[in-house]
Parts: C-alpha cells; sequence; structure tokens
C-alpha cells in the first residue's frame, strides 16, 4: 500500500513539473519532455530516482542514492534524498540551494540560488516544514526547528529561524549603509604598519 501511494505522488509530481499540462498522465509524454525539455530533466531525473530510492532496498536503494548524489552534483546543488518535497517543486536558479534532512516541503513551492533549509546543528535535530504555495528568496537561510505556514513570501537575503504564520511576507531588515576603505599606494603601505585605514561609512 505504501508502495501504491508512493507510485501515485510520483504521477503526480510528474505531471506537475515534467508534462506541465492538464492532459491525462502518459508515460510517452513524461520520458519525452524529461529527455528534451532542459527546463524540466533535473525534475523528472529527481522524482524518478527518488521515488526507486524511497520504494527499494538493498543494492537498487544504494545505486539510486548514487544518482541522486549524481544529480546533485550535476546543478551544483545539496538536496537530501530523504527530504520530502511535494508536487509542484521549483527552482527557479540551481546553484547553492541546499535541503538538508528532515525538512518537509509542501506543494508548490520556489525557491531560487543559494537558499539553505535546514538544521541548525550538526547532528541534525530538528525540522523545518514548510507549508504549500511558499516562495522563497534568493540567499536565504531557514534554519532549526521551525514552522513556516502556507501561502508565505520570504524575501531575498532572509534568515528565518522562528515560525511563520500561514498568509504572510517575511523578509530580513538590510542596512542601506555602504563602507568604504581608502586605498594606499606603495609609499603609503609603509606608514600603515603604524596607522589604520581611514573607512568612511556613507
Amino acid at each position: 500500500m505504501l508502495k501504491k501511494n508512493a507510485y501515485d505522488f510520483l504521477i503526480r509530481c510528474l505531471s506537475d513539473e515534467v508534462i506541465r499540462s492538464p492532459r491525462p498522465f502518459s508515460w510517452f509524454k513524461t520520458i519525452h519532455c524529461g529527455l528534451k525539455c532542459a527546463d524540466r530533466r533535473f525534475y523528472f531525473w529527481y522524482r524518478i530516482w527518488g521515488y526507486i530510492y524511497k520504494t527499494n532496498t538493498g543494492f537498487i536503494h544504494k545505486f539510486s542514492m548514487k544518482r541522486l548524489n549524481r544529480l546533485n552534483h550535476q546543478y551544483a546543488i545539496d538536496i537530501a534524498p530523504d527530504a520530502v518535497i511535494g508536487e509542484g517543486f521549483r527552482i527557479r536558479h540551481f546553484p547553492g540551494i541546499v535541503i538538508r534532512p528532515g525538512c518537509i516541503i509542501g506543494k508548490k513551492v520556489v525557491l531560487r540560488q543559494n537558499t539553505t533549509i535546514g538544521s541548525k546543528t550538526f547532528n541534525g535535530e530538528g525540522t523545518v516544514i514548510i507549508g504549500d504555495h511558499v516562495d522563497i528568496g534568493a540567499n536565504s537561510f531557514i534554519l532549526g526547528d521551525i514552522n513556516i505556514g502556507s501561502n508565505v513570501t520570504i524575501g531575498a537575503m532572509s534568515f528565518i529561524d522562528k515560525d511563520i504564520p500561514d498568509n504572510h511576507t517575511v523578509y530580513t531588515v538590510k542596512s542601506n549603509k555602504t563602507y568604504l576603505t581608502k586605498n594606499m599606494d606603495n609609499q603609503q603601505s609603509a606608514i600603515s604598519n603604524q596607522q589604520s585605514a581611514i573607512t568612511t561609512i556613507i
């Protein structure tokens, strides 16, 4: 029964992420889109190898894990095989995406480059739960044992370590100050051994 549920989940994911059409599911169409459309190829292989990894043991389980690790390397990301990610998953820009084990991500979640989701601790304690229809900006960190609600927008360069309720927009306030340090030529650099550089704050 669990394997049947996993297969049904696989079909829903492939329909939404690879075929991207309201038409009935077709393996022929899925394979064609997965292999021919570069923007859908990652989702095709991620879902296929993920299904094999989670529904098998022994050699097949280990082999599929190696394929998932190779996929991570190919796209310069690090998504743990044990992470749970709902259908409709989208990555706008791949490099730097990190999703650690223990993460549970809902449907229709959008990620952008250099985003990290996972535990604060080295041993991976705690679970990050993200609801449905969540849009996460680039260079964001979502860390700790926290719950992000549904219909949430997280601004770019945000650090989130607390629960966020449904239907909210959250972002980390950035300083608008620019720090300038005056460069010194060779003659001035000799003096710099005894004097610190002048720093101007705008």
